[in-house]
């Protein structure tokens, strides 16, 4: 007879379906995809005319011809993957720089990679590096630069918003082995369900990456019940391909009803906190300045 899954990895069940489930603000969802994520493609589509010209005419030819074809599509696969950060990027309301700047890196693959593709005798060098250059150009005018500077970290002690990092990092490769074992029960509608308790989860994310400060009260959110929740997903993906079995689908989609639920009441706690904290440094601040002189003090008007 199936279980309900639970345990020590998971938050206490409730009685809760989808519907009775508390959505978070609609600008607090983090945005997973970026407007041109999917132009790149029409680039590796574009370059398609290199690989199908290089048989036939010689070695320096097809050499010539399959690896601008290579370069081009290295150079695609890295401006999606500069978009996808600009996207998380922009997503957060606290966030650093990407590390290492894919879309410019992305930009010179694409210029090298027509130069390659346009080197002949007819045209010669300086013709295949003009062609080069109009390449990067349009790649930087069309898709832009990397986010070049961190984004709301004043004020935040780096070695404590480095700590959040590992933890959603931790976070969020939990919420990724969620994905791939679920994608075992070929179930679009379970791997929607998943996707949408991933988006409530990073919410939690977000909110800590805001105020550090939050780390040890969602600790074990990102960490404890996000495993559980990754290993009842592996439980449930195994059986359910080989039984069936309803009362176990069933089982699982009431726990993640659990854990949406909890998760979005733990994030809504840690946003009221932090207004309840800002509120308290205002009113402080505010009497400071009035004993010093800084401000005026409220004065009582008298009706004649």
């Amino acid at each position: 007879m199936a279980e309900r899954f639970g345990g020590k990895f998971s938050p206490s069940p409730r009685p809760s379906s989808r519907s009775e489930t508390e959505s978070l603000p609609a600008e607090r969802l983090p945005r997973v995809q970026h407007r041109q994520e999917g132009w790149p493609f029409w680039i590796v589509v574009a370059a398609l005319p290199f690989g199908a010209g290089a048989f036939g005419a010689g070695p320096e030819v097809l050499a010539r011809s399959l690896g601008a074809l290579g370069v081009l599509a290295l150079g695609a696969y890295l401006l999606r993957e500069g978009l996808r950060a600009e996207a998380a990027y922009e997503a957060r309301r606290v966030a650093r720089r990407p590390a290492f700047p894919r879309k410019i890196f992305a930009a010179v693959l694409i210029g090298a990679g027509l130069a390659l593709g346009a080197t002949d005798p007819a045209m010669g060098l300086a013709g295949a590096a003009v062609t080069g250059l109009i390449g990067l150009g349009l790649t930087v005018a069309a898709f832009g630069f990397d986010p070049a500077r961190d984004k709301g970290m004043e004020g935040i002690d780096p070695i404590q918003q480095n700590r959040v990092a590992r933890a959603v990092e931790a976070g969020e490769a939990h919420l990724a082995a969620m994905r791939e074992a679920i994608a075992r029960a070929q179930d679009g509608r379970l791997e929607t369900r998943v996707a949408a308790f991933a988006e409530t989860a990073r919410a939690l994310f977000r909110a800590v990456e805001e105020d550090p400060g939050d780390l040890s009260a969602a600790r074990r959110y990102m960490g404890v019940y996000l495993q559980g929740a990754r290993d009842a997903t592996a439980q449930f993906a195994d059986l359910w391909a080989q039984s069936r079995d309803s009362k176990a689908r069933a089982d699982y989609e009431a726990l993640l009803d659990d854990l949406e639920r909890n998760f979005t009441a733990r994030t809504r706690d840690l946003i009221a906190n932090g207004r309840e904290g800002l509120e308290i440094e205002i009113e402080v601040l505010r009497e400071r300045l009035a004993r010093e002189g800084l401000a005026p003090a409220e004065t009582e008007t008298h009706n004649p």
